[in-house]
């Protein structure tokens, strides 16, 4: 129940605050409601007056409209989040919640599966992870572990054409298994997993090769990306130049950006010297594109960012199709 005003009094005195400064906070059913219960409770008008600001009132129309999208959500699909520490969901934060931003723009309830790459030795693990789901997401990391695990997943989606987001690693894992499978290159791998690959369509710019301290070699900070007119990427940001952030030492390699790119690899988004690969895409997919770059630091509960609300919308079509699948063989 609310808290009454003789409760308010009460814990007035004990706590030496005035009364009208007393805000209960309810738990809500969904984060998102927590501004507007608070306001609602008055505690912005409290802080307005204690810090004596001069601002307008408050004007939440549009955290409302978020909250009230969330509550009234007609669709769901489910999204396999692949990575090697599925066991602290923490670690993917960032990711979890653009998925969620994605969803409440797509008037989708976005459920998050969980799977270790570890688990998935080869087609068929994938085949029974991946039975389900709706969209393949692969997020940053670091380390070899688990790596291979990444590429048979990213394998899965390109094959069966269930919709792949790859962040950073998750970009790299996608060009080393296009390399593999496609490009037919079996030993494609990245530099930093692999020291005697004759293909190391990931490694280190030339800038760099001869940096030995880590922290001074990272991509850190926003970075400009120009994108290819005509490709999905430029169509979900509705402009030619975006900014990212980044995280990164290693990228696609050069050498072999013009053969990937002639066996089906299109190469979206570059540096605006066009000599970095930010992001790429297989065309012909229901949903293929990996970012160099981290979208979900940028995403928002008002604003999902372009890419995860792209990669939503596409789960959702996918879910929907898989629906009237089993409609017409149960006919």
């Amino acid at each position: 129940g609310s808290v009454g005003s003789d409760i308010r009094r009460k814990i007035s005195t004990f706590c030496n605050v005035k009364p009208e400064c007393v805000i209960e906070n309810l738990t809500m059913p969904s984060l998102y409601q927590c501004p507007l219960m608070l306001h609602t409770g008055g505690l912005d008008e409290v802080v307005v007056q204690k810090l004596k600001l001069d601002v307008p009132a408050a004007d939440l129309t549009e955290w409302k409209q978020v909250v009230s999208r969330i509550a009234t959500r007609s669709k769901t699909c489910s999204i396999a989040l692949v990575g090697k520490y599925v066991k602290l969901h923490d670690a993917y934060l960032s990711v979890m919640e653009s998925l969620y931003h994605a969803g409440f723009e797509n008037d989708s309830q976005v459920e998050i599966r969980w799977v270790e790459s570890e688990d998935l030795t080869d087609q068929a693990a994938c085949k029974e992870a991946f039975a389900d789901v709706d969209g393949i997401i692969v997020p940053g990391g670091f380390g070899d572990r688990g790596i291979e695990g990444m590429i048979q997943a990213a394998q899965y989606a390109r094959e069966n054409h269930v919709p792949y987001f790859g962040i950073c690693l998750g970009m790299q894992i996608a060009v080393i298994e296009f390399a593999r499978h496609v490009a037919g290159w079996q030993d494609a791998n990245s530099a930093e997993f692999s020291g005697s690959t004759a293909h190391p369509v990931i490694a280190l710019m030339p800038d760099q090769e001869d940096v030995e301290d880590l922290g001074g070699t990272l991509r850190l900070g926003s970075y400009p990306c120009v994108l290819a007119e005509g490709s999905r990427s430029y169509e979900l940001f509705g402009k030619k130049e975006i900014q990212e952030r980044h995280r990164h030492r290693y990228e696609v390699n050069n050498a072999f950006r013009k053969e990937l790119d002639e066996k089906g690899m299109s190469i979206v988004g570059t540096s605006p010297d066009a000599h970095i690969v930010e992001m790429i895409e297989i065309a012909g997919h229901p949903f293929f594109v990996g970012t160099q770059g981290h979208p979900e630091f940028k995403s928002r509960p008002n604003h999902a960012h372009p890419l995860f609300r792209g990669f939503v919308k596409a789960a959702d079509e996918y879910a929907k199709l898989k629906l009237s699948r089993q409609a017409q063989n149960q006919e």
